[in-house]
């Protein structure tokens, strides 16, 4: 990394020898003078160095005039000045050979063409000198083994910084200080808190490696704003799963405004949702959906693993039928599959004549609060095979009597053989004893019910795959593409294209812009009628699609129709030609499309089609290309395609030849001048008739190849 060995630059970062304040103040009230403060608050060991020329001390510790004119090594700089003199100490620090360097100012990439160029400038200085450069807008860098509070963040002015095993990267440097202060306030504690700033140089995944290597770090927790380099990210992430060191993410931007706001601070792109969230479950980061799920799931995933072997579902065990079953809605609600009690658990522990209520919930009632009852329960079922997680629900009793509800729990999983089921604990009412106990012997606990099903749910998540790597594309699809100019093209090419792909379409016929039908037509009616203009992408709004035409004098008087209405909608627009083809009703239709997020790059989306796609918004959506399985898993999740999985008695369609068409389609992602391409609707036909795309668009880079 840089030119320098990872471990040098580990040390630099979080436990360094000696560190330079570059325009440390000697005003407390300052925030110039809290990075000096919280050292010396949380006991850092090493040399502290303030930069200061105008004086020569800096409370109580000699100044240095400059960076250049220290007179020792310094591992890490932490730049306190503004845009343009940070520019200077920054050339300084390339010049003393510092590791690591912080930079605290605006004025950079979220300022605008200035700001954007004085960000590259600190970039190419960083790079060229080997510096590992955190920020600009940087609050700093916090270690807690060594003590290393170097930061301007007011959370850190806490008396003490509780020690544990997450690592903190945050792209905004207050929400660090609301990690730390909600997660001790929980008894969690941290190993480093980084405030990533703009990240001109180094960003969440570069990090996020280095930091793979910390023995103190075992989970991680991200606050995003943007992915500036979705790659470094990948390799941390998929480095991160191998080495069982979880990695939980909340991204802003779910609403428009969130996705504005983060634009407007950070400089940054932003990407869209879906595409965003489909990227991080495919490297394996765990999206929190609540921000208190942020807090607690890394610590939680790092302490309960699913063992190799076990379902992938929850059971729920409650003193309580009313609070178990609120924990199976939260889990239901999340796609969480409810496993009951096996066959044998049941019988074994009927035998013994312990209450387990009935359906999938194991309601031990008050029975449950005797130690005897709860421990004999747990005791069976984290050994079943059959059991995926288990989530204990406790009443009442977890206030007053954890002796009873809760020692149980902890006793059971003490004396877990290995591989057993994970536990997960969650008591219903205010208990901190029974909370204390459960932390205490390492056992997941919440006091949040849908934080508690939200971690469950990721736990059960199947970690990342490995990466597809489909076929290539057809030569004579290259070949087409590479003689195509940018922008729209037309249906009559874009169908051409994807059935060089191998995407079937009905018998179709090209008519030129004033062309006389031909006679014989060659096409068996019913027909549907579409003008080809690069000028109607949306030719349902325009007018130009007519369907269900049964004889040759109503196609001729609907081609007329057609253009007529397409010139009210456009006026002047462009026609290239009338396509005429079979119609081909089907049992359902759905929608393929593959667009290529600014973030993530290429995402493929399935979801309901026809006109009303957009209203819906049901689909699923994942990095392209996909392999067919989890082309599989996205059909899968359509709500809009029970009926053709024969719900109720409807007909099937042949949901496996749309798994395949999306595989296929998706390959479309190898060839970089698409920028856009959707197949709207398909026709989904019955099992073993396969899928036909009904109509094609496809847009390709501005300044492809003509």
């Amino acid at each position: 990394m840089m030119g320098r060995p990872e471990a040098e630059f580990l040390k630099a970062l979080t436990a360094p020898r000696a560190v330079a304040l570059v325009g440390a103040s000697s005003n407390p009230k300052k925030l110039t003078a809290r990075p000096l403060t919280f050292l010396r608050q949380h006991g850092f060991q090493g040399r502290i160095i303030p930069v200061n020329p105008g004086s020569a001390e800096v409370m109580g510790l000699p100044a240095a005039p400059s960076v250049t004119e220290i007179h020792e090594p310094v591992d890490h700089a932490y730049i306190l000045l503004d845009a343009d003199p940070a520019l200077s100490a920054l050339e300084q620090c390339a010049t003393k050979g510092v590791a690591v360097v912080s930079m605290l100012a605006d004025g950079f990439a979220e300022a605008g063409p200035e700001g954007l160029a004085r960000q590259e400038r600190a970039a190419a200085i960083a790079r060229d000198a080997g510096i590992l450069l955190i920020g600009p807008n940087s609050t700093g860098t916090v270690s807690t083994a060594s003590g290393f509070a170097c930061t301007t963040n007011a959370a850190f002015a806490t008396p003490s910084i509780t020690r544990g095993h997450t690592a903190v990267l945050s792209q905004s440097g207050s929400v660090i200080g609301t990690l730390l202060s909600r997660g001790q306030e929980r008894g969690h504690g941290f190993s480093t808190l980084v405030s990533l700033g703009n990240e001109a140089r180094t960003g969440v995944g570069t990090l996020g490696q280095l930091l793979l290597d910390d023995p103190d770090t075992h989970a991680f927790q991200l606050f995003l704003e943007t992915i500036r380099d979705a790659e470094a990210l990948e390799v941390f992430a998929r480095a991160a799963a191998r080495r069982g060191k979880p990695v939980v993410a909340y991204m802003i931007g779910a609403s428009e405004e969130g996705r504005q706001l983060a634009v407007s601070h950070t400089g940054a792109l932003t990407g869209g949702r879906a595409a965003v969230s489909a990227f991080l479950r495919e490297i394996g980061i765990h999206e929190a959906q609540q921000f208190d799920t942020l807090i607690e799931a890394p610590r939680a995933l790092s302490r309960a693993r699913l063992p190799e072997g076990r379902p992938r579902r929850a059971t729920v065990i409650s003193t309580t039928g009313g609070g178990g079953a609120m924990v199976i809605d939260q889990l239901a609600a999340r796609g969480v599959e409810i496993g009951g009690l096996s066959e044998a658990a049941r019988a074994e522990l009927s035998a013994r004549n312990i209450p387990l209520g009935h359906g999938k919930l194991v309601d031990v009632t008050l029975a449950g609060t005797k130690y005897e009852t709860m421990r004999a329960v747990v005791d069976r079922l984290i050994r079943d095979p059959e059991t995926g997680v288990l989530v204990v629900a406790v009443g009442s009793s977890a206030q007053f009597n954890p002796e009873l509800a809760v020692a149980p729990i902890v006793d059971a999983v003490k004396d877990a053989p290995e591989g057993a089921a994970p536990v997960m604990g969650f008591p219903l009412p205010h208990a901190p004893e029974s909370l204390a106990l459960l932390d205490a012997a390492g056992i997941p606990n919440f006091r949040n019910l849908e934080t508690c099903a939200e971690t469950t749910a990721l736990l059960l998540r199947a970690p990342p795959a490995p990466k597809a790597h489909p076929e290539p594309l057809p030569p004579a699809l290259t070949e087409q593409l590479a003689t195509l100019p940018g922008g729209l093209q037309s249906e009559a090419t874009s169908g051409a294209l994807f059935e060089s792909l191998g995407l079937a379409r009905p018998q179709t016929l090209l008519l030129g812009p004033d062309a006389p039908l031909p006679e014989p037509l060659g096409l068996a009616f019913p027909l549907v009628a579409k003008l080809v203009s690069p000028d109607l992408p949306h030719k349902s709004e325009a007018g130009a699609v007519a369907l269900k035409i049964a004889t040759p004098e109503a196609l001729a008087s609907a081609i007329t129709r057609m253009k007529a209405a397409a010139e009210a909608h456009t006026p002047g627009y462009r026609l290239h030609g009338v396509l005429v083809q079979e119609m081909r009703p089907g049992l359902g239709e759905a929608i393929i499309g593959l667009t290529r997020d600014p973030l993530v790059g290429p995402v493929v989306t399935v979801g309901a089609g026809g006109v009303l796609t957009e209203i819906y918004r049901d689909s699923a959506t994942r990095c392209a290309p996909v392999t067919l399985d989890t082309a599989r898993e996205m059909v899968d999740a359509v709500k809009g395609f029970a009926p053709l999985r024969g719900y109720r008695g409807s007909a099937e369609g042949d949901l496996e030849a749309l798994a395949r068409a999306v595989a296929t389609f998706s390959r479309l992602a190898l060839a970089p001048d698409i920028e856009e391409a959707e197949v709207n609707p398909v026709a989904i036909l019955a099992p073993g008739a396969g899928v036909v795309m009904l109509d094609a668009l496809i847009r390709l880079r501005e300044d492809a190849a003509t």
